[in-house]
Formats: structure tokens, sequence, C-alpha cells
């Protein structure tokens, strides 16, 4: 028998090393991709999916917004989206760390309530992440502690910021609310870490339930709510209102609702927008719970391509005057880069129109407490690092 010569045995090994590397491959996108069906969360079924079918919202098996306002795409002619995420000179990233604040770190005294009946401030730990505290209760809202907004830990948005805090240096909460499933205002990560931490109820939209179902959250510590259907923790009465958006975690798109949130006391309000355009619902949600003592408006990740599901800053103003609110708080900026502006774009746009249509604002540092009543001057601590 003829021996093989040594170009054959190299065509040998080098298939051996490509069928190697091939199984390499494929074991590791296994391994990227072994917690993504739990990331896709639940699907309507059963009672639940029974209730969603009643609501006002839903029909032919998707939840709607109430104008049939479009969520797709825009066309754009002449506009390259991928190649503009790719070359586009936007910066979207600030050349410098961003400001934390952490409950070590020394920070000018906080005023305290002359009433603590009256009590009310607001800490925002980045993006749509924050915590309301009001009349004794805390109210955390669309938390997101993991260091991507996406179903796999290897790709997709990383924070530009860590979290000022550690969930497990959380407060005692009174409630978790939940705007939307979209990866950057659910978690499914932070949900089991404030499961394993915390005892309060987690308050969502209609559907949103199945998600948590699936992580492990108990019945008992779910609420799902259609829009102006409230319920009622301690002195807290919590408001699931108009939104103009869309959800989805996987391809399937709208099978659960997306809501913006009424926090009320006995006589402190509280406006979250969750994700929205710019609506007419904001001046009804005004007219019937306003007005607001304070504002938490999404003010980034627009564009001209998807003008009806996220506001711009002006429109940001402007819902916040419909309102009928009092301080504007931004959220929804500064921590993942959703879209193609620049990293400081919403706030410096948001500032000027604020002080053109004298509109009380506070921009705090990640892991700063507004004090409602007494908040801090406008500084622009982003221009520098941006």
């Amino acid at each position: 028998m003829r021996e093989p010569d040594d170009r054959e045995l190299e065509r040998a090994a080098g298939g051996r090393l490509w069928r190697m590397a091939g199984l390499a491959a494929v074991a590791g996108l296994a391994w990227a991709a072994r917690g993504v069906p739990a990331q896709l969360g639940g699907r309507l079924a059963g009672a639940r999916a029974e209730r969603a079918a009643r609501s006002p919202r839903f029909r032919d098996g998707t939840f709607h917004n109430p104008s049939g306002t479009r969520s797709t795409m825009v066309a754009d002619p002449g506009r390259n989206l991928v190649k503009e995420l790719i070359f586009g000179k936007q910066k979207r990233r600030p050349d410098s760390a961003v400001p934390l604040l952490r409950p070590a770190d020394p920070a000018p005294a906080d005023p305290a309530p002359a009433d603590p009946a009256r009590e009310l401030s607001v800490v925002w730990y980045g993006h749509a992440s924050t915590l309301v505290e009001i009349e004794g209760h805390r109210v955390l809202l669309d938390p997101v502690w993991s260091d991507r907004c996406s179903p796999s830990a290897l790709v997709g948005p990383r924070r530009i910021h860590e979290p000022p805090v550690r969930l497990d240096e959380l407060p005692r909460l009174d409630a978790i609310l939940i705007s939307h499933d979209h990866y950057d205002h659910l978690d499914m990560e932070t949900v089991r870490g404030l499961l394993a931490h915390q005892s309060a109820p987690f308050l969502v939209p209609l559907g949103v339930g199945a998600h948590l179902d699936r992580w492990g959250v108990p019945e008992d510590r779910i609420v799902e709510l259609d829009w102006s259907e409230s319920h009622r923790v301690g002195g807290l009465t919590l408001t699931a209102t108009a939104a103009q958006h869309f959800s989805g975690r996987g391809l399937r798109r709208d099978g659960t609702l997306w809501s913006s949130w009424v926090v009320a006391g006995a006589q402190r309000k509280v406006f979250y927008t969750g994700d929205s355009g710019y609506f007419d619902g904001y001046g009804e949600i005004g007219a019937e719970h306003g007005p607001f003592d304070v504002t938490l408006m999404q003010i980034g990740a627009y564009d001209r391509a998807w003008p009806s599901i996220h506001m711009f800053p002006e429109e940001a103003v402007a819902a916040h005057l419909d309102l009928r609110g009092g301080l504007f708080v931004p959220v929804h900026w500064a921590t993942f880069n959703l879209a193609l502006h620049d990293w400081s774009e919403p706030v410096d746009r948001l500032w000027a129109e604020a002080k053109a249509r004298d509109v009380r604002l506070a921009v705090p540092r990640p892991g700063e407490r507004v004090v409602v009543d007494e908040p801090p001057a406008v500084d622009g601590w982003w221009q520098a690092v941006a």
C-alpha cells in the first residue's frame, strides 16, 4: 500500500482543523445563545390571553395604538440607516466617564421636607430606571441593571456608564412599574435580582405578566393593568395610562401592551412617559390626572425615521405642558446608544427648549437625588464629558 505523501497529510490535517474550528464555532454560538430563549419571555395564553382579548386596544391578535399610528420605519429616500450607523459622523458616546453619584459620595445636603406627608424626590439611575420617593413610599420604574439591553450577553447595545448603585443596595421598594417589554425597559436578570432582594409587586401593562411568569415571579406579585386601570399600594394609586409606542421581544410584535404611568399619593403626583411619540393623549391625561408635581419624560433615541414612537426633546416639552407638569426631569438618555444622534444632543435641545418655554428643569447626574420642591440648578454637567 502506498504511503500518503506530505501534501496529502497536510490536506488531511487541514481538514481536521477546519472541522474542529467549525465545531468550536457552533459550540460558541450555542453557548452565547444559551440564555436567549428565556430572555424572549412568555406568550399570552389561558386566562391572560382571554383578558387581553377583552381590551379595547386588542384586535386581530395584537395590541394597537388608539389613533392607528404606524410603528414601522418611515421611508426616507436616499438615506441608508445601516451605512449611517457604521460610518455616520455623529458622536454617540461621551469623551470621558459619565459622573455618577453613589450613596457614599459627598453631595449637597438634601433639604428635609417640611411636611413628611408631602415628601417627593426622584433618583435617576440612568436610561429610564428611576426611583420615585413619594409620601414615604418608594416606586421603581423600568429597572435595567444588565450590561446590555439585549437578549444576548455578548451582542447588543452596551452600557455607557455603570449603574450608580447595585441592585442589592436599593432601599425597600413598595412597587416596581414596567412600561413595556422592550429590552431597555424590561430585563430578565434585573427582574430576577429584584425577586431575590425585594418583596414589592410588579405592576405591568396587559400581557407583560407572561414574561414575569416565565422568569419565576410568583403570580401574587404580578399586577397587570389596561389603560385607565388603577391599583392601590399602601397610600398610593398607580394608574396605567396611554402611550403611543409598540412592543415585542422577538419576531412577534405588539403581543403585549405598552403604557405610561401615573403615581399618585394623597397630595403629590408623578407622571412617567415610558416610551412614546407625541400624541393628543397627553392633554387628556393632564386633564384627568394632572396637574403633576414632576414629569419623567423620555427625550432620547429619537430619529426622523421613527417619529411616531419616540419624542423629540421639543415634543417632550410640549407634552410636559399638556400634562400640566411642574418640574421636568429627563429620562431615556445617556446610558444606552439606541439612535443616531449625538450622545448629548437630547439634553442640549431640551435645555434650550425649556428655557424658551419657561419650563422648570432638573438634569441630575445618574444616582443624584432631586428633591422636587428644591431641585438643583441645571449646571450643564454633561457638556464637560461630551
